[in-house]
């Protein structure tokens, strides 16, 4: 059993920025591709970013590619996304996600183990 707990979410104007962090509570966090997700009410989750087991790999959802950058530390069991450029249609729940996968993976049904959530609310 893998719990994750994401941190770094909040409240910013449009054009700003915030770093989300997801750490693992896990040895064998290198094991695990990673993912951040986000969720509106009544909407389906979408993919948001993944990275590969090293973090030498990245995969992105066009509307934030060339703004969020993900990251890893696995001697930190931990995740990142550094989101810059914020815009109001950013506003939502983000999730960090772990999946036995190598690569960075898109699908939700990819991923096994899920955090709890944090709050992105950008501003107009």
């Amino acid at each position: 059993q893998v719990q994750l707990v994401e941190s770094g979410g909040g409240l910013v104007q449009a054009g700003g920025s915030l770093r989300l962090s997801c750490a693992a509570s896990t040895r064998t966090f290198s094991m695990y591709a990673m993912g951040w997700f986000r969720q509106a009410p009544g909407k389906e989750r979408e993919f948001v970013a993944a990275i590969n087991r090293s973090g030498g790999d990245t995969a992105y959802a066009d509307s934030v590619k060339g703004r969020f950058t993900i990251s890893r530390d696995n001697a930190k069991n931990t995740v990142y996304l550094q989101m810059n450029s914020l815009k109001p249609e950013d506003t939502d729940v983000y999730y960090c996600a772990a999946s036995s996968y190598v690569g960075p993976v898109r699908p939700v049904y990819s991923y096994v183990y899920w955090g709890q959530g944090t709050q992105v609310t950008v501003s107009s």
